[in-house]
């Protein structure tokens, strides 16, 4: 018979800390409390984002939430059809001891949703998110969770290196793991690449400036795909960072340590992808990340996020969430 034995991916031995999931259930939420709401841009900025803390002590979550899991918010009213409106997820911005360092107060980021129907184009106001962005500490809001079991920091964070890719509220899940790792005063290096169209829009910026003054191993860059960046360079998008700032990802990306965690716009990942490509080409590290055939590291330019998980083939270093 043929030797059928698959080579492991890399990554493959990375161990994650257990979590629990699905403490409560949508079907029967608890009850917390909102404790804070703060918008988390400048007050220029085009969109409403908020950042907002919930307090969860005395419900089965507290205590029970990582940074990288999600919550459920189930809005009031009912939808079109007259039914109860369905759980929405959001992710936790936390880290994992909570805001206050109890266990009991995580937290999300949220962005307003207003826009209009590509039929029709009348109003159309996302319902959950509007709902949270009105919330005023003391509202009582309906929740479920906690969700997800891979987008988390390995159990031992002290083994790897990170890169964060963030565009939008995708910063949130990145927040609370940053915090996990610069507050267990690990060594390991991190860089994290935020995107907005403006400067205005960068989220936490103030508070990711500040870490990075005090944390040595940390790198703060943005990209600003609408005005040039501060460093004087053109406008560009998270990818394009990585060949602009690769004196310093690129001994992240060749370490063997590593980890890429990627969140936000659906459709960013196959620009990292292309840009490792080309940074990595002829470099064993580029198998780390991203598995493919010869011929297709040799068009680079036509590949399309079809492609992805086949022809292209991420490997277990790499975490996405994208929406």
């Amino acid at each position: 018979m043929p030797n059928t034995t698959k080579t492991p991916s890399p990554g493959s031995d990375i161990q994650f800390p257990e979590v629990k999931m699905h403490l409560v259930r949508p079907t029967d939420p608890v009850t917390a409390v909102v404790v804070r709401n703060d918008v988390c841009t400048s007050r220029k900025a085009a969109g409403f984002v908020r950042h907002i803390d919930v307090d969860v002590s005395g419900t089965p979550l507290a205590g029970e939430f990582r940074a990288g899991q999600s919550f459920g918010v189930l809005p009031p009213g009912v939808d079109d059809a007259g039914k109860p409106h369905k759980v929405r997820l959001y992710s936790i911005a936390a880290p994992t001891s909570g805001e206050n360092g109890d266990n009991n107060i995580l937290s999300t980021t949220v962005k307003r949703m207003i826009d209009e129907h590509w039929d029709d184009h009348r109003l159309f106001l996302g319902v959950a998110s509007n709902y949270l962005c009105d919330c005023q500490p003391g509202d009582e809001i309906m929740v479920s969770g906690p969700n997800g079991k891979r987008f988390l920091i390995p159990a031992d964070v002290d083994t790897h290196d990170y890169i964060f890719i963030a565009t939008g509220t995708g910063i949130a899940p990145f927040r609370g793991m940053l915090l996990d790792l610069l507050q267990s005063q690990t060594r390991s290096r991190i860089a994290l690449i935020m995107g907005s169209p403006y400067a205005t829009d960068l989220l936490y910026h103030d508070f990711f400036t500040d870490l990075a003054l005090k944390h040595d191993n940390f790198s703060y860059i943005t990209a600003l795909s609408r005005q040039p960046q501060e460093d004087g360079l053109a406008p560009m998008y998270v990818q394009q960072r990585i060949p602009s700032d690769r004196e310093t990802l690129l001994p992240l990306l060749t370490s063997g340590r590593s980890l890429i965690y990627i969140c936000g716009i659906a459709g960013m990942e196959l620009g990292i992808f292309q840009e490792l490509a080309r940074l990595l080409k002829g470099d064993d590290a580029l198998g780390q990340y991203l598995q493919c055939e010869a011929p297709i590291l040799e068009q680079v330019d036509s590949w399309t996020r079809r492609m992805i998980h086949r022809e292209l083939k991420p490997t277990r270093k790499v975490f996405m969430e994208v929406y």
